[in-house]
C-alpha cells in the first residue's frame, strides 16, 4: 500500500507549465502546490497571478500557496485565491529565505504567535475555503513550533506538512528526525513529511517509521528525478532508457511551449536550462556539465540529445 505523494513548490521551477506536463507524463502525485503568492507593492506580481490561472491548471490537482506576515496580507491573498475559484489554500510557514523570513513571513512567522492566533480565528470563520499549513521547526529556534502547533491543533486544517529543519539552516545540515517524531506524536491533524526525500527507499523508510503518516511532500527530489513518484506508485524502478525517454519527452513539451511564448532564443534557452539544474546525479557529471555550460540554444539542444 502506498501513501500519497505531494509535489512541493519551488520558485522558478514548478510553474504551471512544469506542473501540467509532469501530471500528464509522469503522474503519481496527489497534489501540486504552487510557488507562494505574496503581496508586493500593494498587489500580487503578474507572473504569480498567471501561475494560478484556472484555465492553465485545469485537470491538474493544484492547491495555491500563500505567504503572509499580517492579517491584511492574509485577507488579501485568500480573497484572490477564492476569486479564482479555488476551494483550498496552503499557508507557507516554512520558507527559509531571509528576504521573506526576516520580514515575518514563511518560517519567520512562527515566532509571531499573536498573528498565528488571529489567522486561526479567520480560518475557522472561512467555511468556503479549506486550509493547510506547510511549516518548519522554527526560524532561529528549534522549539518555535511548539506554541504554533498548540494553536494549529485547534484550528480546522486539512493537514500540516513539516520540514524538520529551522529556517536559518535553509537546506544545509541534517533534518531533525527527533523533533519530527515529537511533532508526529503531538500533531492532531493529518501530518505530511517533507525534507531530503530523494528515493523510493526514503519513502518506504518513512512509511515504516511513521505508520500514521498521511503523506510525503517532495520538492528537490522530484526535480532531480521527475519519475520518482511514478516509480514509487508502480513499485517498478524504471530503466535509464525509459527514464531518458520520459525526460526528453518532458523537455520537448516544455520547449514547444516556450518557443511560442518566449521573446527570444535566449529566453527559451534560459527557461529550458532550469529543467536540468537538479539532475547531475541522474544524467552523470559529464552530460550535466555539457548541458549547463552550453552558451546558446543550438549547442544546448545538441548537448540534450547526447544524454
Amino acid at each position: 500500500m502506498s501513501i500519497p505523494i505531494h509535489f512541493a513548490p519551488l520558485q522558478g521551477y514548478t510553474d504551471d507549465v512544469y506542473r501540467r506536463i509532469h501530471h500528464e507524463l509522469m503522474g503519481g502525485i496527489q497534489t501540486y502546490y504552487t510557488p507562494f503568492l505574496r503581496m508586493e507593492g500593494g498587489g500580487v506580481r503578474s507572473k504569480d497571478m498567471r501561475d494560478i490561472r484556472p484555465e492553465f491548471n485545469e485537470g491538474v490537482p493544484v492547491v495555491p500557496q500563500i505567504i503572509v506576515k499580517s492579517m491584511k496580507e492574509f485577507d488579501f491573498l485568500t480573497g484572490i485565491v477564492e476569486e479564482k475559484g479555488y476551494t483550498r489554500v496552503d499557508i507557507n510557514m516554512g520558507c527559509p529565505f531571509p528576504l521573506q523570513a526576516k520580514h515575518g513571513r514563511g518560517s519567520g512567522l512562527l515566532a509571531h504567535v499573536d498573528i498565528i492566533e488571529e489567522m486561526a480565528k479567520a480560518i475557522a470563520a472561512k467555511s468556503q475555503l479549506k486550509f493547510s499549513v506547510k511549516m518548519r521547526l522554527g526560524w532561529e529556534n528549534v522549539n518555535e513550533w511548539r506554541p504554533a502547533l498548540d494553536i494549529l491543533n485547534s484550528t480546522p486544517l486539512e493537514q500540516i506538512t513539516l520540514h524538520p529543519r529551522i529556517g536559518t539552516q535553509q537546506y544545509k545540515g541534517s533534518v531533525s528526525m527527533e523533533a519530527f517524531e515529537e511533532f508526529y506524536k503531538l500533531c492532531k491533524h493529518p501530518l505530511i513529511y517533507n525534507g531530503d526525500v530523494t528515493s523510493v527507499d526514503d519513502i518506504r523508510k518513512l512509511e515504516e517509521m511513521y505508520p500514521k503518516l498521511a503523506g510525503v511532500m517532495i520538492g528537490r527530489g522530484l526535480l532531480a528525478r521527475p519519475s520518482l513518484a511514478l516509480e514509487y506508485a508502480s513499485g517498478v524502478e524504471l530503466s535509464w532508457e525509459k527514464r531518458r525517454s520520459l525526460l526528453l519527452d518532458f523537455h520537448d513539451r516544455m520547449k514547444a511551449h516556450y518557443e511560442t511564448t518566449a521573446n527570444s532564443e535566449t529566453q527559451v534557452h534560459s527557461r529550458l536550462r532550469l529543467f536540468w539544474e537538479y539532475m547531475e546525479e541522474e544524467l552523470g557529471r559529464k552530460a550535466y556539465k555539457k548541458i549547463m555550460k552550453a552558451g546558446n540554444l543550438k549547442n544546448y539542444l545538441s548537448a540534450v540529445r547526447e544524454i
